[in-house]
């Protein structure tokens, strides 16, 4: 079945146009919900906005937005007035500059969707992907939508294009923030067996359909059971206990555990697999059987 868009946009750079469709990147389906109920009757509760000075209930279409500047002090705003500041929405996606992909830092990534061409734009749409791939370029680009103006990272991916949605850089705080504790200096050999320790256990490639969310598929069970009538058995595994042991001894008994978990050819053929690259097509359908596998058929709730 086609993916449904969830919204239309032109990208433009020099005198080329490309009208393109979006599409989400993430399985709305795949997460689970619940909802607040009374505990008397299995109701559900609704949220109610109370005055807390007067206990009176507040209506949110007659409430209006205040900013606070000062314990309890506040510069209001209409909705009028917010309207008003915001950025009017447009289809254009207009590329700005092409930087190398390895220059943007994951940590300013925030959202992606899919790129997909309009009807009648797909030369336009396969030659931009196939430019940027070749020149190992992604593009910057700035897009309004909802009433804000967001910097975007268009990129190749698949065989086609990703617009991931970036933040801006007074968004993100300074690493500088974060305590590293005093400077100590490595042992000599600690850090060959560290590298030793990576090289066991590494992968040429990023396989994401090797990983599942366990707590996601406990919860679907969960669920399951409670629809089947059955009881919810209760996870008794502890949980291991923090401890201070010497780092060199670590990483030496880490070599040694790993050794005895892989012999024969098992590291060969781990890193022989790891250097085939599955078509994105297969592991799409990995991805789903896993996930049809994992969560059981949804019902409705009998109130």
């Amino acid at each position: 079945m086609p993916a449904r868009s969830v919204g239309t946009g032109t990208v433009s750079f020099g005198l080329v146009s490309i009208p393109v469709r979006l599409y989400s990147t993430s399985e709305t389906s795949g997460g689970v919900r619940f909802n607040m109920l009374d505990p008397t009757d299995n109701t559900r509760v609704k949220q109610q906005l109370v005055n807390p000075r007067t206990g009176a209930l507040v209506e949110r279409k007659e409430t209006i937005k205040g900013y606070e500047f000062g314990k309890g002090q506040y510069v209001t705003f209409s909705n009028e007035e917010i309207k008003d500041l915001q950025e009017q929405a447009s289809p254009a996606i207009e590329i700005t500059e092409f930087v190398p992909l390895a220059e943007v830092e994951p940590i300013y990534f925030e959202k992606s969707y899919y790129l997909g061409p309009e009807k009648g734009g797909e030369r336009a749409y396969r030659l931009l992907s196939e430019a940027m791939r070749k020149t190992g370029r992604s593009a910057l680009a700035k897009h309004a939508a909802r009433g804000k103006q967001y910097l975007v990272m268009l990129r190749p991916f698949a065989s086609g294009l990703l617009m991931q949605q970036l933040k801006y850089e007074d968004e993100l705080k300074s690493f500088d923030e974060v305590p590293l504790g005093e400077e100590t200096e490595l042992k000599p050999g600690e850090l060959e067996l560290a590298v030793q320790l990576i090289e066991q256990i590494a992968n040429d490639e990023f396989q994401p359909d090797q990983y599942t969310d366990e707590v996601r598929k406990r919860l679907w069970q969960a669920i399951q059971n409670k629809i089947d009538g059955r009881e919810v058995a209760e996870d008794e595994t502890e949980a291991p206990q923090a401890q201070i042991i010497d780092l060199m001894e670590a990483l030496k008994a880490s070599l040694s555990k790993n050794g005895d978990a892989e012999t024969g050819d098992g590291a060969g053929d781990r890193r022989t697999r790891s250097g085939k690259k599955a078509a994105a097509g297969n592991k799409t359908a990995k991805k789903a059987a896993s996930r049809d596998k994992a969560e059981p058929p949804r019902r409705a709730a009998v109130g």
